[in-house]
């Protein structure tokens, strides 16, 4: 190793900076941000242009903007982002971001588009928080994440009841209460 050479860098399990999707605007649809790169929502939404900007007319899967690796696949109306260090392996980040689509694919029936994903984002969340903890890559099967999604949706009791179902439930007992 000569004088000029860049300084190696210590390997780290904290590989994923961040985790985007992105609407066909380049509107924040869902982001979580795994370090303090960008410490603000103000910044984090500049940087979320700047990358739709970078990457929403190209047919390429990987960008370096800002210092950072991102690798990116796009579907119908949204727009994925998985965002790592720039001396990050674009493979594993790749198998990340991978994983994400394949696993919502499952979960939303191969329909992966705006809506369907808007109505299912608590899946989304559990699918991130089981690949991704704290910017440590935990899972790369989408089998095995579906899987857990599905054992921890069970133990949910109110996500099987719709938002309109909650307030026909809450309107009926106010009517009840009055009526006493």
């Amino acid at each position: 190793m000569s004088c000029n050479d860049p300084p190696q860098q210590e390997p780290s399990l904290y590989t994923v900076k961040a985790v985007l999707i992105l609407d066909n605007d380049g509107d924040r649809l869902y982001a979580k941000y795994y370090d303090d790169t960008y410490p603000t929502v103000k910044e984090q939404k500049t940087f979320e242009k700047n990358i739709f900007n970078k990457t929403h007319r190209t047919d390429s899967e990987i960008a370096l903007l800002e210092g950072l690796t991102v690798v990116y696949k796009s579907n119908i109306d949204l727009f994925f982002y998985v965002i790592g260090s720039s001396h990050e392996n674009e493979l594993m980040l790749m198998a990340v971001l991978n994983c994400l689509f394949d696993s919502l694919s499952q979960m939303l029936r191969k329909n992966v588009e705006r809506r369907a994903l808007l109505e299912n984002m608590e899946g989304l969340f559990l699918a991130v928080d089981e690949i991704v903890d704290g910017g440590v890559i935990l899972e790369s099967d989408p089998q095995q994440v579906v899987h857990r999604v599905a054992l921890r949706g069970d133990d949910v009791p109110l996500t099987e009841q719709t938002v309109t179902q909650v307030l026909q439930s809450a309107k009926e007992q106010i009517k009840w209460s009055l009526l006493r």
